[in-house]
Formats: C-alpha cells, sequence, structure tokens
C-alpha cells in the first residue's frame, strides 16, 4: 500500500494551514478531543511566531493520497536540547519527532521514516518522540486516560498510535503522569498539621504574584524553576524568546491567586502556577473565534469559571529538594490555591502533572493529598 499515497516537506502557508486542519478531520468523531485555536496551532509551527525557534529547526511533513491529506509529522532538533548531558535524556546527537497523525499504520511508519531520514541527514544518532515540539509543550504519547479530554497544554491520541509506533522499533525511555484530585475535599490531617506549622514559623511566607509586575514575577518564577528542574530528565533551559511568547499566551488565564511564591528567610525559593483549564470554554468552538467565539471567550476570560484547575508546573530551589521545608511549602501553596480554586472560579477538579515517573518527590506530594493517577503518556526512543 505504500505506492498510494506520496510524503513531501510543508514548503508555503498553505502547506502549513493543511498540517493543523488534518486533526479536526481525524479527532471529529471523537468526544475527547479538544480543538486548539487553529490560529494558536499556526503559530507553533511558524518560526516568526515561537521563540523556540530561536534555538530550534524542524520540518514538517505532509503525507497525500488523492489529492487530501492523510498524515503528518514534524522532524526537529533544539540546539540547546543537544547540549544537555546525555544521562538527562538527551544530549549530542538526539533529535525528536511528534505532532503526529496518520488515518493509517503503513501511512504512520513511513511518516515515521521520513522523519527519521531527515535526522539523519542533520548527524543525529537517535529519535525520541513524540515531543510535540519543544519539551515545555506536549511531551509524549497518551497511553491511559483516553475517556476524559486533556487539560489545558496536554496532549491527546488515537488509541492505535501506541502499537503503531512500537511496531515500528521505538521503545519506551520515559513515562509522565498526571494526577488528578477532588479540590473540594480538605487535606488529610497530617497535611494539615504540616501547613500550620508552616504558617507559624517567622521564616516562611507564601504570597500572590503582583500581575501588574508581571515581567519581574516571571523573571523570578524563571530563576527557580531552572535551578530546581536542571538535574531532570529531559531538561531544557526556557529562554527569554520563549517566556516571552508564553508570557502573550497564557497571560489572560494568569490570576493572582492561582500562582503562588514561596519566600524563606525573603528569598524567593519555591513557585506553583496554576491554570483555568482553558480548554473547557475552547472544546465548543471547533477552533475558531468566529463569528461568536471570540465574544464568548472574553466574557468568560473576565470571570472564569471552571470544572479543573492544571497545575503545569511547581519547583523547589534545588538546596531545598529532598528536605521536609520543600514538602511543607509545596503542600501549603497547594492548600492555599485549592482554596482559591474552589471559592473564586467554582473549580471541584484538580490536575497536577506531567509528573515524571521516577521523580518520587513529587509522586509522594500527590499522593498524600489524595490524589490518583488519570493519565499516562509514554516517551519513545530509537537508535537511528
Amino acid at each position: 500500500m505504500a505506492s498510494d499515497f506520496t510524503i513531501r516537506p510543508v514548503t508555503t502557508k498553505r502547506d502549513r494551514k493543511a498540517f493543523v486542519d488534518l486533526p479536526f478531520r481525524l479527532y471529529r468523531d471523537d468526544p475527547n478531543w479538544v480543538p486548539p485555536l487553529k490560529g494558536e496551532a499556526l503559530g507553533l509551527i511558524t518560526p516568526e511566531k515561537n521563540g523556540w525557534y530561536s534555538h530550534a529547526m524542524a520540518q514538517l511533513f505532509l503525507a497525500e493520497q488523492d489529492g487530501r491529506v492523510v498524515g503528518r509529522i514534524s522532524a526537529h532538533i533544539d540546539t540547546l536540547a543537544l547540549t544537555m548531558p546525555a544521562v538527562q535524556g538527551f544530549g549530542p546527537g538526539v533529535g525528536q519527532w511528534g505532532l503526529m497523525d496518520a488515518e493509517r499504520e503503513d501511512i504512520f511508519v513511513a511518516l515515521l521514516a521520513k522523519a527519521e531520514g531527515w535526522l539523519r541527514e542533520q548527524g543525529m544518532t537517535r529519535a525520541l518522540g513524540p515531543i510535540s515540539q519543544s519539551i515545555w509543550e506536549e511531551p509524549g504519547l497518551l497511553v491511559q486516560g483516553f475517556d476524559h479530554p486533556p487539560t489545558i497544554m496536554m496532549g491527546h491520541a488515537r488509541p492505535e498510535y501506541q502499537g503503531w509506533i512500537e511496531r515500528a522499533g521505538y521503545a519506551a525511555v520515559k513515562t509522565l503522569y498526571t494526577y488528578e484530585l477532588d479540590i473540594t475535599q480538605e487535606f488529610p490531617p497530617i497535611v494539615k498539621r504540616i501547613i500550620k506549622s508552616g504558617e507559624n514559623n517567622p521564616r516562611i511566607r507564601v504570597r500572590e504574584v503582583d500581575k501588574t509586575k508581571f515581567e519581574e514575577e516571571a523573571a523570578i518564577i524563571l530563576s527557580i524553576l531552572n535551578d530546581a528542574w536542571s538535574d531532570n530528565w529531559g531538561f531544557v533551559p526556557l529562554t527569554p524568546p520563549e517566556i516571552k511568547d508564553v508570557g502573550v499566551k497564557l497571560k489572560p488565564i494568569v490570576f493572582n491567586d492561582l500562582i503562588r511564591i514561596a519566600e524563606l528567610d525573603g528569598k524567593p525559593v519555591a513557585f506553583m502556577i496554576t491554570l483555568p483549564d482553558l480548554n473547557e470554554p475552547l472544546k465548543p468552538l471547533n477552533g475558531s473565534l468566529l463569528p461568536f467565539g471570540w465574544a464568548k471567550l472574553l466574557l468568560w476570560l473576565r470571570k472564569p469559571k471552571v470544572r479543573t484547575m492544571r497545575v503545569p508546573l511547581m519547583g523547589v530551589v534545588k538546596e531545598l529538594q529532598s528536605s521536609r521545608m520543600a514538602s511543607q511549602l509545596a503542600f501549603m501553596m497547594i492548600e492555599y490555591i485549592r482554596r482559591a480554586s474552589v471559592t473564586h472560579y467554582g473549580a471541584s477538579r484538580g490536575e497536577i502533572g506531567w509528573i515524571l515517573e521516577d521523580n518520587q518527590g513529587m509522586r509522594s506530594i500527590a499522593e498524600t493529598i489524595q490524589s490518583r493517577v488519570n493519565k499516562t503518556y509514554v516517551i519513545y526512543e530509537k537508535a537511528l
């Protein structure tokens, strides 16, 4: 069947539009797929609109049959990832692929081969995927949790993709989890005691961010993040162009009481970012703000009410990690944001993640507050 379709590189704006449009057809009957805003999806694959391209390059491919698009993939190389220690997952010779969809397995496998070929041409010796496209965007293939929609900035996929990838010679290299919990319920007594102890400690201050000082607060969080996550598998430092882009994209759903910075002796040492699940109001829009979607979304942004809050990022400076203080600060931030989420936004459900399978500290915190794994994602690898 390999001869009944062709694969070619994306070269024009029209090609990029076709690249973005394909999932809308493939997933149109999937009740748990959340259509992204097409403008946002186009921005992610347009170098002039995505700060990630300041240190990365990508080649997109389309598979076509009888004049219509039947598959897509992105092959990409992050030059910062190439400088990371190999023991942390990336390192010299490691390229990536992602944004992968296809109608059939033979098309899927051919697209993978095309991406691998491009990576070899660039001197890569190992492929990781799916990573779409930055590790900070949508890493991993969904393999468990297809029965409910993903939250903001998390991926969705067709269940058959796992078998297609594994039969193409890929092996799992890292598993990522998201955890969910009922945030209308108070935490266990032991967690309450830990929080109370922290509140009685004059050295500790947990504060809300000040959105009017957005750039200053973002710099504090970025400093903690790049220190806290620097030893994690897959870590690539966020750069100023990326931070600028993320700020523009997420600023409308940044609320002071949902982002906390913890200080110890006056020094910022930990943070927690929580976002209202933007996927809830986006899902009915089917990728477009026209004709009246923009008004609905604007109204929601003024006073968002959501079922779910997502915690995409938490961090504690390296010098405090594995200490009781780190857990205490985490529990305090989680509790304060839990209260605000329920009281001010009507939320009843929280989602924490993604969390690496071997991040025992974060997994222990998630389990102590009685959350459970609701989605599992896998990143695969293959020698080229």
